[in-house]
Formats: C-alpha cells, structure tokens, sequence
C-alpha cells in the first residue's frame, strides 16, 4: 500500500500539551479535520514527567506555550510565578519531544488554529 493510501486511511491522533492558560481547549474546540483526532493532555498536572506518552501516545505532539503575564490576562487563575514554573518543569519531557512549539502569547486563536493546520499540512496528514 503506498503511503497516500495509507495516510487516507488512517485516523491520526494530535496530542495537545501546555501550561494552563496557553490555548490548549481553545485550539481543540471546534477544530475537526477528516482523519485526526485531538487529545488534550494534562501534563502540566502530572508528576510523570512521560505520562503524556502512558495516556495517549499520539502519533504528534503539539506544544503550546503562554507566558505567566499572559496567562494572568487570559484566566483568573489565582496562580503564582513558581507554580508556573512548575507547570513547565512537569511539561519539560513532553516539550523535548514535541514535533510543533507554538508561543502563543501574541496570537490569536485562528493564527494557532492556522499554524496547527500548516503544521498538519506540512506532515502529509492535513489538506
């Protein structure tokens, strides 16, 4: 079977990670494409630092990242700079062994969206 055929086939499966506040359900809300499933992962909450392999194992991983002042802006978190950081540190595996990093802190939730989608694209697994 060649490899188009194979990628029509399949269902992909987009693991999503970040720091609370960086747009993970936002991306994943409404965002439907033929063939890939998204999961959001909460590996910000997990002392496993590979907990995110454990649960889903995706065939991609997506890193999204916001800074502590934008995730102020974002949420009402009542959250202070070392639990933040200790979100990242619980999201470091994760990070390291992400396929896509995507800050953002000056985006909009279509411009995440779109580049999700050319990332997707760029993979063969997106039209």
């Amino acid at each position: 079977m060649t490899d188009t055929i194979q990628n029509e086939q399949k269902t992909w499966l987009i693991g999503v990670v970040g720091p609370c506040a960086s747009g993970k359900s936002t991306l994943i809300t409404g965002f439907e494409l033929e063939n890939i499933r998204f999961r959001h992962i909460a590996q910000e909450h997990s002392y496993v630092a590979a907990m995110w392999q454990r649960l889903t194992n995706p065939d991609f991983l997506i890193f999204l990242d916001a800074s502590y002042h934008v995730t102020l802006q974002r949420r009402n978190l009542n959250w202070t700079m070392d639990e933040y950081q200790e979100q990242h540190r619980r999201l470091a595996h994760a990070r390291i062994h992400a396929d896509c990093y995507i800050l953002t802190d000056d985006l909009s939730p279509v411009d995440v969206r779109n580049r999700v989608l050319e990332f997707l694209k760029s993979k063969g697994i997106a039209s």
